[in-house]
């Protein structure tokens, strides 16, 4: 079995290395500093997808500490970096919403593509590893394929799959499936979504719906309505987020595709703008690849080539 650290290590492996090429030039042949040495390592961060906002709150701590003379060599500003970039994923952490003693709704929401359904057969997989009973939801109606796949999820996991016919109201599936996972006593149901996109009123407000559905058989969900990213979108995730996390009740991340771009950054910038907690990864394809999040293990597979 694969350890944590090198899922981590494989899963960034790309985003680490275009990283480091970009921030490695900033402190290379520099024995004092300069504001243009501050300016490039703003460019190296915005261009390794951090955002605005995180890249400014990093530099400006950094120029602070380098100003007063807290460090001074290559080796210190790496080492600061690193750990200005552990507090940033570090704010908003939290939990997860669970009810110990009855049923636990967890909600995927997100765009097109963005990964849900993989991530609900993984999530599912993971709960059942370690005990858990779990119900899935396809409320993605409207794709038949989507239907399929998740039920393909549910054979290869052993996990109970409600469905309906293909065009049926996403809001009757949910309530359906809430109230046959609390008469049954599961531990979670993870309730797999349309895509949609943000600007998209219609689609938007059927989130709301569903989320009404829910709780007319149970008010105190959904516990968990997490927004999947594709973190291979780079900065464009990051405006989606912002939008999804206004409208539809989003109380937290999961970043999907990691392996498979070098844009990792992207999960800085959000974290940072929409002040939310992360709680999964999406490393590479295998079940297990779906990591919780962990700051270390990412800021350390981050900067594993500095």
């Amino acid at each position: 079995m694969k350890s944590v650290f090198s899922i981590f290590h494989k899963g960034l492996r790309k985003t680490a290395v275009s990283f480091s090429r970009k921030l490695g030039s900033c402190f290379s042949d520099t024995s004092e500093w300069s504001e243009e040495t501050f300016e490039a390592l703003e460019e190296a961060l915005i261009g390794s997808d951090f955002g605005l906002s995180a890249t400014m709150n990093i530099v400006d701590n950094i120029r602070d500490d380098y100003t007063s003379g807290k460090f001074k060599t290559r080796e210190n500003i790496i080492s600061v970096t690193k750990n200005e970039v552990k507090k940033l994923l570090e704010k908003d952490s939290r939990e997860l919403n669970l009810n110990r003693k009855e049923l636990t709704v967890i909600m995927l929401v997100g765009v097109n593509g963005s990964g849900k359904t993989t991530t609900a057969g993984k999530l599912a997989y993971l709960l059942n590893n370690e005990g858990k009973k779990v119900m899935l939801a396809a409320c993605d109606t409207f794709r038949a394929a989507a239907v399929d796949q998740l039920k393909l999820w549910g054979d290869k996991i052993n996990s109970y799959v409600v469905s309906a016919r293909h065009g049926a109201d996403p809001s009757s599936v949910a309530f359906d499936a809430v109230k046959s996972a609390m008469s049954r006593n599961f531990d979670f149901l993870i309730i797999d979504t349309a895509g949609r996109q943000h600007n998209k009123k219609g689609l938007m407000d059927e989130l709301a719906k569903m989320n009404r559905s829910i709780k007319k058989v149970y008010p105190n969900a959904p516990q968990e309505v997490w927004l999947v990213v594709d973190g291979s979108v780079g900065a464009n995730a990051l405006i989606q987020a912002k939008e999804f996390s206004k409208i539809s009740g989003v109380n937290g991340l999961v970043f999907t595709k990691l392996d498979g771009t070098g844009k990792g950054g992207m999960v800085v910038a959000i974290k940072n703008e929409c002040s939310l907690p992360a709680f999964f990864l999406g490393l590479g394809e295998q079940p297990e690849d779906l990591q919780p999040f962990d700051v270390d293990m990412f800021t350390g597979a981050l900067f594993e080539e500095l």
